[in-house]
């Protein structure tokens, strides 16, 4: 008998300690980093590269629900159109539900921002004139999986999901710069290229 509540209660106490990462009054730190370079095998070609760092906080307002913001830079440049560099902000809200002890499965809806500036660029690769100061806005809706190795360690698996994205370009004049801007709606096979990352629990 003695040992069967010692196991019931080993048992209970990994259960508390698994969801005692997402109750509330927790806070997780995490963030994204991403490198993207890509070239042709035309002769003399430039590759288009990107890159972005956003670190986020998150704090739980009640048990598996969290809101919390990424703040970080951007940089876009693509050979023979633009060069973009901006300022990130993207306050998400997210929640978790359990499918084990260790394995949690979340939807994160957020809405990711960015003001900058536009350059343009030749087919050499070289920067010209501003075109202008540069904003996007888009709303995203991502499922993921989440498994706590330990207390304090999250390993997310997110997917893509369903996103729309407007990007726009403003001239001296404040003007929509024509050609420049964007309204984009992704899903689909977008949907299954999955992300990993890192969430840090306090």
């Amino acid at each position: 008998m003695k040992k069967l509540l010692l196991s019931i209660f080993a048992v209970a106490a990994l259960g508390f300690s698994t969801q005692a990462q997402t109750e509330k009054g927790k806070v997780m730190l995490g963030g994204n980093i991403a490198f993207d370079s890509q070239k042709s095998d035309a002769a003399n070609s430039k590759a288009n590269t990107s890159f972005e760092i956003v670190p986020s906080v998150g704090y739980f307002v009640s048990d598996n629900i969290a809101v919390g913001t990424g703040i970080g830079y951007s940089y876009d440049k693509n050979i023979g159109t633009t060069k973009n560099e901006a300022f990130v902000v993207s306050p998400f809200g997210r929640y978790y539900t359990n499918i084990s002890e260790q394995f949690k499965f979340f939807g994160q809806l957020a809405v990711p921002m960015q003001f900058g500036s536009a350059h343009a660029v030749d087919a050499q690769g070289d920067e010209g004139a501003k075109l202008g100061k540069s904003t996007q806005i888009g709303v995203a809706l991502s499922p993921g999986f989440a498994f706590f190795p330990t207390k304090k360690i999250g390993i997310e698996l997110a997917l893509n999901g369903l996103s729309y994205t407007n990007y726009r370009v403003e001239d001296a004049n404040e003007n929509d710069v024509k050609g420049a801007g964007y309204d984009n709606v992704s899903f689909g096979t977008n949907f299954f290229a999955p992300k990993l990352g890192i969430q840090f629990h306090f």
